[in-house]
């Protein structure tokens, strides 16, 4: 990784809640609202923007774990602002507190941790499993 990766390290995405973003099983909308799984995307994107720009060429991010809470529902055409802020850097792991606000009122927080590997190491990994 290249230096300046530290705890403290911010980065956000900002979204518009959408129809294709509501929970839906079966292809049926179960409520006009942010779902589990977009804000999961969201925070998982979010971290992932601090990680870039250290990346060296030869390296690529994984994601290890991604846990949520989503504390209150965000009806289609709210706005929702994804924070991630690095909360610990150890050695090829990178640690983030992940924050979703509907405007100021706080509607899910989780944590996301990325491992950085070898590009060549990751396509081996996969191989095996394939």
């Amino acid at each position: 990784m290249k230096p300046g990766l530290v705890v403290g390290n911010r980065a956000e995405v900002c979204i518009e809640v959408t129809d294709d973003m509501c929970p839906a099983f079966d292809g049926i909308v179960v409520h006009r609202v942010y779902s589990t799984w977009s804000m999961a995307h969201h925070m998982e994107l979010a971290a992932r923007k601090i990680l870039m720009p250290y990346l060296e060429d030869h390296e690529e991010g994984l994601g290890t774990h991604l846990s949520i809470g989503h504390l209150a529902p965000t009806p289609v055409g709210k706005k929702v602002r994804v924070e991630a802020e690095v909360s610990e850097v150890d050695g090829r792991q990178v640690v983030c507190e992940v924050l979703a606000y509907d405007g100021d009122r706080l509607v899910g927080r989780g944590k996301q941790v990325q491992r950085v590997l070898p590009k060549k190491k990751i396509l081996s990994l996969i191989e095996r499993y394939r």
